[in-house]
């Protein structure tokens, strides 16, 4: 099961606070995955089409809570793509005209709405319910292993607008992007969708984002040291280097026996030990001397053999 279906079953499982919750997030998900078909004056039918059994499983629910209209559920199996097919039809009935204006789908005397529905989306449980509708519809979630990314696509730039408006009330940053004849609701921060995922219900995925966010920061530190040591090792192995050209130069040039105590102690350590940090070495001085005094001890071996 791929993330996205696992918070969209997590979501399915979330309670409405009330009939205004339910109603909202009714709203949004035929907005999203419903077809509305009408002939004539107040003859209205819906078509709600999704590939989710989750999804399926919430609209029939919320139908049959909210409203009082009949309603037939067909599920077939695409052979070629090895998937469930699930069509939910609202027949044409008395009722259904009116519904469709307490969901927010239809303004009174003015035909289809073209935004978000004020009336659904007045309080915090209200909006939230709406946006969690619109998700289950709609929505994409990308593996957090792979990639902080969450989007919902839907139709109509006022109603893509108005989600984006509703995810900032909840202190969400989406962005909007027009894509083939539709438009992405779109969030690319890991405190986004992790922060969405928890005000629409999704606790147990937003944990999941976190823990993986744990993982991923204590795999970079990891790496960042890792990274820091090896640099560190290849400056000291071209410095060792250096000075042990230094060192066999000097010794060439007038032996040790013509250099002072601390300076011929270098040399030996340094050919001895030619892998070793100054730090290091110094620890093997008699008596030990610190890594500033093996740094000063090899600028005299420099200034030596400039001379």
């Amino acid at each position: 099961m791929s993330f996205t279906a696992e918070v969209k079953d997590e979501l399915s499982r979330v309670d409405e606070a009330n009939v205004t919750c339910a109603l909202a997030e009714l709203s949004a998900l035929m907005r999203v995955c419903g077809t509305l078909s009408f002939r004539g004056t107040g003859r209205y039918s819906i078509r709600i089409a999704t590939e989710t059994g989750s999804v399926a499983r919430t609209a029939m629910r919320l139908v049959h809570r909210t409203l009082d209209l009949q309603t037939m559920l067909t599920v077939r199996k695409s052979v070629q793509r090895k998937t469930r097919n699930y069509l939910i039809e609202i027949p044409e009935q008395e009722r259904l005209a009116d519904d469709l204006v307490r969901l927010g789908i239809l303004a009174p005397g003015r035909g289809l709405a073209s935004g978000v529905p004020e009336h659904l989306t007045s309080s915090r449980e209200s909006l939230e319910a709406f946006v969690r509708g619109a998700f289950m519809a709609g929505g994409f979630v990308a593996d957090p292993r792979k990639d902080f990314h969450l989007e919902i696509a839907v139709s109509g730039e006022d109603f893509a607008q108005g989600i984006v408006d509703l995810v900032g009330r909840m202190g969400v940053c989406a962005r909007l992007n027009h894509r083939r004849g539709s438009f992405a609701v779109y969030l690319k921060s890991y405190e986004d969708v992790r922060s969405l995922l928890r005000q629409m219900g999704a606790m147990r995925s937003s944990r999941a984002v976190e823990r993986v966010r744990q993982l991923k920061s204590v795999k970079n530190d990891v790496n960042r040291r890792v990274n820091a040591e090896l640099a560190n090792e290849r400056r000291s192995s071209r410095s060792a280097a250096d000075q042990l050209h230094l060192v066999s130069r000097v010794l060439g040039e007038q032996g040790s026996e013509e250099l002072p105590p601390a300076l011929r102690e270098f040399c030996e350590l340094r050919r001895r030990y030619p892998e070793m940090s100054l730090s290091d070495l110094g620890a093997l001085c008699d008596p030990p001397a610190s890594k500033s005094a093996m740094y000063h001890r090899l600028l005299r071996l420099q200034k030596l053999a400039g001379e």
